[in-house]
């Protein structure tokens, strides 16, 4: 019996793909295990939940959520015996009904102190509390600063104290923010919570100070025990520094649980939704949709009608400008505008042949009026990015590649409607900023297990740096072999590999998280949840666009 090549290669790239996830969950149960299995213990000794209890407790039990950062740290400061997660936890998701992000402290790692990282990821979620109006739940558990890395945390403008800027800003904008003291809250870390609009404390587990009885101690010679000094009693009764005193987690996450049900609703975009659909392709079918080999070109819009619900898109200019595809359709029943790269060798309407993935003048120009379309009709923008870059050569130059790409950058740059991306493949230089990377304020950016980011790919960059680098020696009168210049190029091309890695990409939080495939129509739905809190804002001036 004959063997279809076309089953075959889509089994090949199925067995890819779930290798790739498996290697994913792998990764996620260590870092849900924070600091390890024996702090957990002695946490739990304490009588105290961990991070991720916490927030277990807290959300609404068989609701949808969603992970920010599950992967930051990942492979950072081993020196100082690493940082899973970056020391907290943060989880969009539902308390009382409400959509809210919550951010906890994982006291396990570090004692919940602050690195760098942790940090940049603190303000990725005021970030997205800001930008959609979203309810900000902490639940405090830190030490405080980690002092070896004082000076990569303390007083820079991104740093720490970047927190409680956002803790005022977001309190004059109307956004809600409730904190739980339970643990340490020690230092400058001590302003979070009580910039925030209500606090509570957990009794003989909780403290609040400026300086422990230690520093007390060494400062001005008063003895004080930290109970006394800071504790749940104090902060209650006498200093009125904490609103609700509480006698164990289980309770405090309840009271926030009843404080949260109160909430009134605000004013939304009026973003539109109808009632969800399925696709009519089954979810892990796209598990061999993707090409193993990165070289070989698929039909993203295949992809679309899979991800879509009753997988129906209205393709935007079908005919035009066919690397990038453009066109409107829904998802969990909210209406969206999807750009996304087409990966497939396509002719243009004079019949020349188009490298898929590639970014051409008409593509550039098309994307730029249908992303304006979507603001004129207060429809959210959907970016599926697998691409190479934009198209390079004097026949693009002499076109106005330029001119065209700039088109693009500035409608996507200038959109006043949210912007969600999902990095499906390539995600290489100017092609990363046209279709809306990280520098470009997407509310929601997420990559699946065969993401890639960098300037260009591993064998490309390894071949220009090799050229580099062969030319130095020579010039230095050095003989290069062909064994040398072998081993040269692996080097860099290995070095490489691993920085344009998804998972290089998650630690320092360049994307929100690495998902299933399957996750990617949860992270549209609940992003644009979201985003509908906030009340939209008026298409911009398009007269500089030159269109």
């Amino acid at each position: 019996m004959a063997i279809d090549p076309k089953e075959l290669e889509f089994n090949i790239n199925e067995d890819q793909m779930r290798q790739k996830i498996a290697r994913l969950e792998s990764e996620l149960r260590k870092i849900y295990l924070g600091g390890g299995e024996k702090r957990i213990a002695a946490h739990h000794e304490k009588g105290k939940l961990t991070a991720r209890e916490r927030i277990d407790l807290l959300l609404d039990k068989d609701t949808e959520r969603l992970e920010i950062g599950a992967l930051t740290g990942y492979g950072m400061y081993a020196e100082h015996g690493g940082c899973p997660s970056g020391g907290v936890v943060v989880v969009i998701g539902y308390v009382s009904g409400k959509q809210c992000i919550v951010v906890a402290n994982d006291a396990t790692v570090k004692a919940g102190a602050w690195f760098p990282i942790t940090a940049k990821k603190n303000l990725r979620a005021q970030e997205i509390a800001m930008e959609n109006r979203l309810p900000i739940i902490y639940l405090v558990d830190s030490a405080g600063v980690y002092l070896p890395l004082q000076d990569e945390i303390f007083p820079d403008k991104e740093h720490f104290g970047r927190i409680f800027r956002n803790n005022a800003q977001m309190s004059s904008q109307g956004i809600l923010q409730i904190a739980a003291v339970m643990g340490s809250c020690v230092a400058g870390g001590a302003y979070l919570p009580i910039m925030s609009d209500e606090s509570l404390i957990v009794n003989k587990t909780g403290t609040i100070f400026l300086a422990g009885s230690y520093l007390v101690k060494a400062a001005i010679g008063e003895s004080i025990d930290n109970e006394t000094l800071g504790g749940a009693t104090t902060h209650t009764e006498i200093s009125g520094v904490c609103d609700y005193k509480t006698e164990n987690d289980e309770e405090c996450l309840a009271t926030i649980r009843t404080l949260m049900d109160k909430v009134g609703h605000f004013e939304t975009a009026g973003f539109d939704r109808k009632e969800s659909k399925p696709s009519k392709i089954a979810p892990t079918k796209v598990h061999g949709m993707i090409p193993a080999e990165r070289s070989k070109p698929y039909d993203m819009k295949k992809v679309i009608e899979w991800l879509v619900d009753d997988s129906e898109f209205t393709e935007y200019k079908e005919d035009y400008g066919k690397t990038i595809i453009c066109g409107y359709a829904r998802v969990d029943g909210w209406a969206i505008g999807i750009v996304a790269n087409q990966r497939e060798i396509v002719k243009n309407k004079k019949g020349e042949i188009q490298i898929g993935g590639v970014i051409y003048n008409e593509s550039a120009d098309k994307a730029a009026r249908f992303i304006m379309n979507c603001n004129q009709k207060n429809i959210p923008l959907v970016f599926l990015t697998d691409v190479t870059g934009f198209m390079v050569g004097s026949k693009s130059e002499h076109a106005g590649i330029i001119k065209d790409g700039a088109k693009m950058v500035n409608a996507m740059a200038n959109s006043v409607v949210p912007k969600f991306s999902i990095i499906v493949g390539n995600s290489y230089g100017a092609g990363n900023y046209a279709m809306c990377g990280k520098a470009y304020d997407p509310r929601l950016i997420v990559a699946w297990p065969t993401a890639e980011i960098a300037v260009m790919s591993g064998a490309a960059a390894a071949k220009t740096l090799l050229q580099i680098e062969v030319a130095t020696l020579k010039a230095r009168g050095e003989e290069i072999t062909k064994e040398r210049e072998d081993e040269i190029y692996n080097t860099i091309k290995a070095r490489y590999d691993e920085q344009i890695s998804p998972y290089y990409a998650a630690s320092r939080l360049w994307v929100d998280g690495i998902i299933h495939p399957e996750e990617t129509r949860k992270v549209i739905s609940m992003g644009i949840q979201m985003a509908n809190n906030k009340k939209a804002e008026k298409p911009y001036n398009v007269g500089n666009i030159q269109t």
